[in-house]
């Protein structure tokens, strides 16, 4: 099993608070021989006959020497993720989280805007103090 970010849970509660029930912790994610562990799974029913949203949650910290770096490692994970996703459990969305501190940071530097337009990545901005959602970004 992987170790848990720093974040994790902050993020758990976050997500609960925000009318998500956690599924998975870890999702377990099986392709071929290889298991890979997303952070969280979670559901969230629309309404008492429709079936719900599903998610995963990537999260991420950013607490690395160079955020550049943390960005690469980030974009990097998310899109292999993702992509085994979208083959094994296509009607779950892949999300990454970030600390709103990171979102205002790095995520909003010019350099990074570009590589986050392409990845086309929902992003899930938590106040990591307040155990919150921030905002949902698709």
């Amino acid at each position: 099993m992987p170790a848990r970010d720093t974040f994790h849970e902050a993020v758990r509660e976050a997500l609960i608070a925000d009318g998500w029930t956690i599924t998975h912790d870890p999702y377990r994610l099986a392709y071929g021989l290889r298991n890979v562990y997303v952070d969280l799974g979670a559901e969230r029913t629309l309404g008492a006959e429709r079936a719900g949203e599903r998610i995963a949650v990537e999260i991420k910290c950013f607490l690395g020497a160079s955020d550049l770096h943390d960005l690469y490692d980030a974009v990097g994970q998310f899109f292999s993720y993702r992509t085994w996703l979208e083959e094994t459990d296509p009607g779950r969305t892949l999300v990454l989280a970030v600390p709103v501190s990171t979102y205002e940071s790095t995520f909003s530097e010019p350099i990074a805007r570009p590589i986050l337009r392409a990845l086309k990545a929902p992003l899930l901005v938590f106040d990591q103090q307040a155990r919150r959602v921030n905002r949902w970004l698709t």
